[in-house]
């Protein structure tokens, strides 16, 4: 939903040892069969906003049984779809605040009666959609978490994913084990994984890259690489003048060390970007 957070949740459950994939909100639910679980992210949008985010009310409402877990923006989601009601918030909470944890839970499970979260948010939910109960409340927000551990479906306005919020690992954990996810997902497996993957894709083709100079790229010639061999892959990375500052020697001498002689690079004049 534009959250600045959503890379965040993906890397606190992948720090738990289980995958996490981050997919547009108005995704089929059939491509979301195969999940455990889904965790609709926070977002500067009103749910009641003309020009909110497209979203796949399926994933809600329809025949699935998944669990799901909304922060910030997805929790008054959740809300509004369910039958509850949002509204704008009399007071906006930005910062630390105080959770007073009135019913645990699946969810809250083994938490204190008091938490340090953290706050982002304007609207607030008003009423609970039928079915939830009211989980915690701040001074200012009555309605900071709520929940239905039937339909295992869970709402929290503020941020487990921050490290602002002190026991947020432990509630993301308590999510992970009601979706009832094996914790065996690794780094390692999961770069085997993408090179399988890659092999699957290009099949006895070559590959051409561009490296810019950043992660995404980078990591990509690697796996490449890795994957098909150097006979098979060719980057080029142009420095074009408007890099950071010794990013272009950063490049050549980490790929240069790792011996990866089938990387060009390309120091482009003034002539040559006319």
């Amino acid at each position: 939903f534009g959250g600045q957070y959503a890379h965040l949740i993906a890397n606190r459950i992948r720090r738990l040892r289980v995958h996490a994939e981050i997919l547009p909100p108005g995704t089929p639910l059939d491509k979301l069969r195969n999940a455990a679980g889904i965790i609709l992210s926070g977002g500067p949008a009103s749910v009641y906003a003309a020009d909110r985010p497209a979203f796949n009310e399926e994933i809600v409402s329809g025949d699935s049984d998944l669990p799901i877990l909304g922060l910030c923006y997805g929790h008054q989601l959740l809300c509004v779809t369910l039958g509850g009601q949002v509204e704008p918030g009399d007071t906006m909470e930005y910062g630390s605040a105080i959770l007073n944890v009135c019913d645990q839970g699946a969810l809250l499970a083994r938490l204190g009666p008091e938490e340090r979260i953290w706050m982002s948010h304007r609207d607030t939910v008003k009423s609970l959609p039928p079915g939830f109960r009211t989980l915690g409340g701040t001074e200012d927000c009555p309605i900071a978490a709520m929940g239905n551990d039937e339909r295992r479906i869970y709402g929290l306005q503020f941020h487990p994913e921050v490290t602002h919020t002190a026991s947020g690992m432990r509630i993301l954990k308590n999510f992970v084990d009601i979706c009832g996810c094996e914790r065996t997902w690794t780094m390692e497996n999961f770069i085997e994984q993408s090179m399988n993957d890659i092999r699957r894709r290009i099949g006895d083709k070559k590959v051409f890259l561009l490296v810019s100079g950043g992660v995404d790229s980078t990591v990509c010639f690697l796996l490449l690489n890795s994957a098909l061999g150097k006979e098979r892959v060719q980057g080029l990375h142009i420095d074009n003048g408007f890099m950071r500052k010794n990013e272009t020697a950063a490049v050549e001498n980490l790929l240069g060390k790792s011996g990866f002689d089938n990387l060009k690079v390309v120091n482009a004049s003034d002539d040559f970007l006319s």
